[in-house]
């Protein structure tokens, strides 16, 4: 007779989690894999800690797709603060310089946007979990260090307005594989010469899933290993099935 210890431990496919904010991914799929006793958990495409939405999480053999599935383009949407600089580009960073933006006007706003969308060179953000000669960048700049980044070919597909409150615009995004959201935003600011921070970032489609399909963190915490496997077979069902 199989236990159901020895059951979760076989469950192979993807599951949809709507990460929260202060939720790193790792953090997302230590959970899976403590709660429901799961050898293999990894994801596709990290969420910044402060980001919340769409986390692809993948279960047993399918962590093998997940260069497959992070090379698939993602879709945003976000709240930018003008008037505000950190080290790390967005809101939980160390403010390094405030500036003025009451003389920005929507028009100065709407010609950068314009600026920004097509294929781009990007530099990463030191505040990354890309590494430099095996240490990862956010702890070089944790210790004080900045190093030369490589610049990166990246394509924004889509890059939106959906409203101006100033000093606030929120907007959609559709981008490639290895985007940094905080890096555009701080682009975007110096573009406007106010400076800028991603204040707040969703992620809401990856490839063909949406987060309409995925369950939330506290559905995580409350749900049975029976009915967690069960979720995982009838989406993945579904999923081939499309």
């Amino acid at each position: 007779m199989v236990s159901c210890e020895q059951q979760s431990q076989e469950i192979n496919g993807i599951i949809l989690v709507d990460k929260e904010s202060g939720w790193t991914s790792h953090d997302v799929c230590a959970f899976i894999r403590k709660k429901f006793r799961i050898k293999k958990v990894g994801h596709a495409g990290t969420l910044d800690p402060m980001a919340t939405g769409l986390l692809i999480v993948l279960l047993g053999h399918s962590t093998k797709r997940s260069n497959e599935l992070t090379a698939c383009d993602k879709e945003y949407s976000g709240v930018i603060r003008l008037g505000t600089e950190t080290d790390s580009y967005d809101a939980q960073g160390k403010v390094v310089a405030e500036r003025e933006w009451n003389h920005i006007t929507e028009d100065n706003i709407r010609e950068a946007f314009e600026q920004f969308r097509g294929t781009l060179e990007q530099k990463p953000p030191m505040v990354s979990a890309l590494k430099h000669n095996g240490v990862r960048l956010y702890k070089l700049a944790r210790a004080g260090k900045v190093v030369e980044r490589a610049l990166r070919t990246i394509t924004v597909y889509e890059f939106r307005i959906d409203k101006i409150l100033l000093p606030r615009i929120y907007f959609y995004a559709k981008v490639s594989k290895g985007t940094y959201l905080r890096t555009l935003v701080h682009d975007l600011g110096q573009g406007l010469g106010c400076g800028a921070i991603l204040e707040d970032l969703r992620r809401i489609k990856a490839g063909k899933y949406e987060i309409a399909e995925a369950i939330s963190i506290q559905e995580l915490r409350d749900i049975s290993a029976s009915d967690f496997r069960e979720k995982v077979k009838r989406f993945n069902m579904a999923a081939l099935s499309a």
